[in-house]
């Protein structure tokens, strides 16, 4: 009897510890590809849909923006006589046709359509950093779920093993070679990976609702297995050579940048406005019972309540200038440092990933191999094993953690960059 369960010890953990070290297969042709996931994000995302939408808005501001205002005809029955409106025997009695135009003084226009011009520029940039932040949180929710797909089947087989060792633990104790203790630390092995199983599979649905709705998905439709790449050969390039990329090419500073542009051209606009603005007008007179007549009038508009008005606009300018240079500085200081921060998670994942699976793993499953080899002889107990085994399966499953850790990392850095870094997967 004892060698027939030893057998059986024998063989479920030499199963779990070849299992530990393999990949968790993937799904074939039923496999949602991280490309394909970022696509239909970008097609079909309505947030997305309404930021374009603004850009199409902003382009469509800066005609108006430069255009002279809408000249005014005006028809007027002049100088009939209040009782006898028919009437046209009196010398002043005449019908006007009268045509004005506003001239807005020179620059006003000009630098309304430059700040226009800016800020549909800024409108479009922004739309980029949308999309390419929209490309980094489906590359999160994608990668968040394609780790749980891996944990639950570790820990699956996991309880499958502990499922085997209990029923082996529960026959040696009724044979007297085996205490109740090892019975009682199995039973509760196997109800708390149940729990893990339970808890990660619930995880998995909570990242695959959130992917469904970057997709422009119902939340319960079913995402299949995800893919999860290896590590890639090459590392994420130097920080200065990421900061650099980055604040030349990011779409939000790019944005920030064309904000203060526009800023700069609303204010040499408001310094234009105490200079008055000219208005002409021709107007044409006939007169049923003399000859005709014509006018010529100019005008200008005087600014005497510039203190409460031109000058408050002016004001506002400067200040909206101001606002728009210092968000602008904040957001390239934030900018390096979310990249000294990424590419430090990175470099510590990338790590503590290879040095997991070039040494921590080899060195948990030679443990399980030597404590079973202890235990055929008597010299390990029986959960010395379920514990050096619960080790591999606990280093495997941070292995997953650091590597779709590593890969939701790079996409931050991708759209801080505003291009897809040399070294990237």
């Amino acid at each position: 009897m004892s060698r027939v369960i030893l057998s059986c010890v024998s063989a479920a953990l030499a199963a779990a510890s070849s299992g530990a070290a393999a990949q968790v297969p993937l799904a074939g042709a039923d496999t949602l590809r991280l490309a394909t996931a970022v696509a239909v994000a970008l097609d079909s995302n309505p947030m997305l849909r309404a930021v374009r939408a603004g850009v199409v808005a902003a382009g469509e501001r800066v005609g108006p923006a430069g255009a002279w205002p809408d000249p005014q005809l005006q028809f007027a029955l002049l100088n009939r006589e209040a009782g006898d409106l028919g009437s046209t025997m009196d010398p002043m009695t005449m019908n006007q046709v009268q045509l004005t135009q506003m001239l807005p003084w020179p620059g006003k226009l000009g630098g309304a359509s430059r700040a226009a011009e800016h800020g549909a520029a800024a409108a479009a940039a922004e739309a980029d950093e949308q999309e390419r932040m929209l490309a980094a949180r489906v590359r999160m929710a994608y990668f968040e779920t394609a780790f749980a797909d891996r944990a639950v089947a570790v820990m699956e087989r996991t309880r499958g093993l502990l499922r085997d060792l209990l029923e082996v633990a529960t026959v040696m104790y009724s044979v007297g070679e085996a205490v109740q203790q090892d019975v009682l630390r199995a039973q509760v092995e196997v109800a708390r990976m149940g729990e893990e199983v339970t808890r990660t599979g619930q995880m998995r649905v909570a990242a695959a609702a959130r992917l469904n709705a970057l997709l422009g998905r119902e939340a319960p439709g079913a995402i299949p297995a995800l893919e999860l790449p290896d590590w890639p050969a090459d590392e994420l390039p130097v920080v200065d050579t990421l900061v650099a990329w980055a604040l030349v090419g990011r779409p939000a500073l790019v944005a920030r940048s064309e904000r203060v542009a526009a800023a700069d051209a609303s204010l040499a606009a408001a310094r234009r406005e105490l200079y008055p603005d000219f208005e002409l007008g021709v107007a044409y007179q006939r007169r049923p019972l003399y000859p005709d007549m014509v006018s010529v009038m100019v005008g200008v508009n005087v600014p005497l309540f510039a203190g409460n008005k031109q000058l408050p606009l002016r004001r506002e300018a400067a200040a909206m200038r101001e606002m728009a240079a210092a968000e602008l500085t904040e957001l390239r200081a934030e900018t390096v440092a979310r990249l000294v921060e990424l590419r430090a998670r990175a470099v510590r994942d990338r790590n503590l990933g290879q040095l997991y699976r070039g040494s921590i793993l080899p060195q948990a499953q030679a443990a399980v191999g030597a404590a079973l080899a202890g235990y055929r002889v008597g010299r390990v107990p029986f959960m010395q094993l379920v514990d050096n085994q619960m080790t591999v399966n606990t280093y495997e499953i941070e292995a997953y953690r650091l590597l779709a850790d590593y890969h939701q990392t790079v996409g931050e850095v991708e759209a801080l960059l505003g291009r897809t870094p040399e070294g990237g997967p």
